[in-house]
C-alpha cells in the first residue's frame, strides 16, 4: 500500500544558492552605523583575521618554527612512499667537479688567461685550481656509472624499490642523478633553500625533486631511507654529511650502514683515520666504520658484500 507521503520528499539543496542568504552574508547597513562599514573593512584588514594556514608573516615567525618543521618533513616523506622509495644509496661529492668536457674548456679558458697576464698571480691560483679539477673530472664519470648500477637494481625484492639521494645539486650529484636518470630510474635530489637561488640538477625525477628549508629535516631525509653512504671528493658539505654519518654510526645512534669513500688518495689527504686512532681519539674499530673504493664496479659489490656479511642483503 503507498504511504501518503511517498514521494514528497524535499529536493535536496544546493550548497550555496539558497533563496534567503545567511545574516552574516552581509555587512551591518551604514544607516545603522555610518562607520560600520570603515570598521569592517579594518578588521577584514587585520593580520589577525587571516587563516593560519595562509597567514605568511605568521607562519614565517619564531613561534611558527615547530609546524614549519614537521611540514618540511612531512611533504618529501609523503611524495616518497607515494613513490614507493623504500630504499636510499646516498652519494656525495663536490659541485665542483664537472664532467671532462666542461672540466677541459674550464682549464682552456683558465690556461688562456694565465697566459695573457703572465704577472697575474690571481690568474695562476686560478689556472692551478682548474688544473686540479680537470684531474678530478673522472670521477664524475665514476659516479654517472655507479648511478646507472644502482638504476638498474631499483626493483627489489617483495616490493622494496631502491634509488639513488643526492643533496640535488651540480657536480658529482648531477652525475649520480643523471646515471639513474640514463636508464629510466625514479632519483631522488634533496636540494636546500640558501641565500643566493641555486637550481636543481636536470636529471632529477619532478615528482622527487624537493627543495628544505631546514638542514636538519634534509639530513633526517638522508639517512631515513639510507642502505649505504659514497662519499666522492668534496668540500665542506660533503665532510659535514660524512662525518656526521660517521658520528652516528660510531655512536650507536643509527644502524650502521656501508660508508665508501670513492678516491683514496684524495680522502688520505684530507683526514687521517690511523693517526686518530694512535692518538686515541676514536677507537681501533671506528676504523672499520668505512672503506675506499675507485670505481663504480667496486662501490657496488663493496656495499652488496658488506651487507651480505650482516646478514641483510640488500638485493
Amino acid at each position: 500500500m503507498k504511504r501518503r507521503d511517498e514521494g514528497r520528499e524535499p529536493n535536496p539543496p544546493h550548497l550555496l544558492r539558497r533563496c534567503e542568504p545567511l545574516p552574516e552574508e552581509q555587512p551591518k547597513p551604514v544607516h545603522d552605523d555610518p562607520e560600520a562599514a570603515k570598521r569592517v573593512a579594518a578588521l577584514l584588514a587585520s593580520p589577525a583575521y587571516r587563516e593560519a594556514n595562509s597567514d605568511v608573516d605568521f607562519l614565517n615567525s619564531d613561534a611558527a618554527r615547530g609546524p614549519r618543521l614537521e611540514l618540511d618533513y612531512l611533504k618529501p616523506e609523503l611524495l616518497l612512499r607515494r613513490y614507493g622509495i623504500t630504499e636510499a644509496i646516498v652519494v656525495f661529492g663536490s659541485t665542483r667537479i664537472v664532467e671532462p668536457k666542461a672540466a677541459a674548456a674550464r682549464l682552456a679558458e683558465a690556461q688562456a688567461k694565465a697566459a695573457a697576464r703572465p704577472n697575474d698571480a690571481e690568474a695562476a691560483t686560478r689556472l692551478r685550481i682548474a688544473e686540479r679539477v680537470a684531474a678530478k673530472a673522472h670521477y664524475y664519470d665514476i659516479a654517472r656509472e655507479f648511478g646507472r648500477i644502482v638504476g638498474e637494481a631499483e626493483h627489489l625484492t617483495e616490493g622494496r624499490r631502491l634509488a639513488i639521494v643526492t643533496g640535488g645539486g651540480p657536480g658529482i650529484m648531477e652525475a649520480a642523478n643523471r646515471g639513474a636518470f640514463d636508464v629510466g630510474a625514479a632519483t631522488v635530489g634533496l636540494n636546500i633553500h640558501l641565500p643566493r637561488e641555486q637550481f636543481p640538477n636536470p636529471y632529477i625525477t619532478p615528482d622527487l625533486c624537493f627543495r628544505f628549508h631546514y638542514f636538519a629535516m634534509r639530513k633526517l631525509h638522508f639517512m631515513l631511507r639510507a642502505q649505504a653512504l659514497v662519499a666522492f671528493p668534496g668540500g665542506f658539505g660533503t665532510l659535514d654529511e660524512l662525518f656526521e654519518t660517521l658520528t652516528l654510526a660510531q655512536t650507536r645512534v643509527m644502524k650502521p650502514v656501508p660508508i665508501v669513500l670513492v678516491g683514496e688518495d684524495y680522502w688520505r689527504r684530507v683526514f687521517d683515520p690511523d693517526f686518530l686512532v694512535e692518538e686515541g681519539v676514536i677507537a681501533p674499530e671506528d676504523r672499520a666504520l668505512f672503506w675506499y673504493a675507485e670505481t663504480a664496479q667496486q662501490i657496488w659489490e663493496g656495499i652488496l658484500r658488506w651487507r651480505e656479511k650482516c646478514g641483510d642483503p640488500l638485493i
